[in-house]
């Protein structure tokens, strides 16, 4: 192409090289409130893998629980002049301070999978549908019992209730039994607040005082280790197909679900699409330092994992991809 051609494009050009030196020079602050179970993990190695493909720096936090530690470490970020954040907070209720310091400063902010108490101040959420996703996934489970005929006892390991997150789980399963009373009885809600050892005391007690529960369904994968135990012991963790299998269901799609439904243990997990979130939030701040509009939420509509779409949508699940290897 002659220098005569190339004239009318050197606008065009020079914007474009000043934007991707621009995006270079950006820095991002990444605030998590935990990195304690898989789903946190694969989470930040999908953000850390979106800006590395952007070209954008980034800084890291992790509050190890600690809601007033994040809310330092967030104005660590601001104070050392980051040009966006996002953040996995404690809670609904911890984000709102935070969000009123990145916007006293004026900074892009990005909240990932926990939706404000609030609906005040400039912010995005990322965040899954918990209760749709939970909602079909129990509706597939419901559908497998009324196959058999039979009338199954149910049981509900519930989240921590102070998260609103754990709350929809707990409505799309209530809501999703309420059409099948013929089906499903449910005799057991256990309350975990998230801890292993509390899920586990309850399971066992819960299958000791009613040993023919055959319907579980976890508000989180991450449980599964302590059900899994429990159901053991007990003498009822069988595939699908064993006469006496208990039907399970969970929510978040880790490599142990994956594992499981690949054993033919599990008959059906509800999937949050990771790596669709992470890549919406990267893009969020990008767009908000640019001047664009953006959505307050932006839902992730996940999808359910079973037995007959097993190979056509593993590749999706977070959890059934190799965990990436640190630089």
């Amino acid at each position: 192409m002659s220098l005569k051609h190339l004239l009318p494009l050197l606008p065009a050009l020079v914007l474009l090289s000043a934007c991707q030196e621009q995006k270079k020079g950006l820095t991002l602050g990444i605030s998590f409130e935990t990195l304690q179970t898989e789903y946190w993990v694969a989470s930040m190695d999908a953000i850390r893998a979106e800006c590395d493909k952007k070209n954008i720096h980034y800084i890291e936090a992790v509050a190890n629980g600690d809601a007033n530690r994040q809310f330092e470490q967030v104005n660590n970020f601001i104070s050392r002049g980051v040009d966006g954040i996002i953040i996995a907070p404690k809670d609904g209720h911890t984000i709102i301070p935070i969000i009123k310091a990145a916007n006293r400063a004026g900074i892009p902010i990005v909240i990932y999978n926990r939706l404000p108490v609030k609906n005040k101040g400039d912010f995005t959420t990322i965040v899954a549908d918990n209760y749709e996703i939970t909602k079909n996934t129990v509706e597939y489970m419901c559908e497998l019992a009324k196959t058999t005929k039979t009338k199954h006892k149910a049981m509900i390991l519930i989240g921590d209730l102070g998260d609103v997150n754990a709350v929809n789980r707990r409505k799309g399963f209530e809501d999703a039994i309420a059409a099948y009373p013929n089906v499903i009885e449910l005799v057991a809600e256990i309350p975990t607040e998230w801890n292993q050892e509390k899920a586990l005391a309850g399971v066992t007690n819960a299958l000791q005082a009613h040993p023919d529960i055959n319907f579980i369904f976890t508000s989180s994968d991450f449980l599964f280790p302590s059900l899994v135990s429990a159901l053991k012991t007990a003498g009822k963790y069988h595939r699908i197909g064993h006469r006496e299998h208990v039907i399970l269901g969970g929510f978040d799609g880790d490599a142990m679900a994956y594992k499981m439904l690949l054993d033919r243990y599990l008959d059906a997990d509800g999937v949050q699409d990771v790596y669709y979130e992470c890549e919406a939030a990267v893009k969020a701040v990008l767009k908000k330092l640019d001047g664009e509009a953006t959505e307050r939420y932006i839902m992730d509509p996940g999808f359910v994992i079973h037995q007959g779409n097993l190979q056509q949508m593993s590749p999706k699940m977070w959890g059934a991809r190799p965990t990436p290897k640190k630089k």
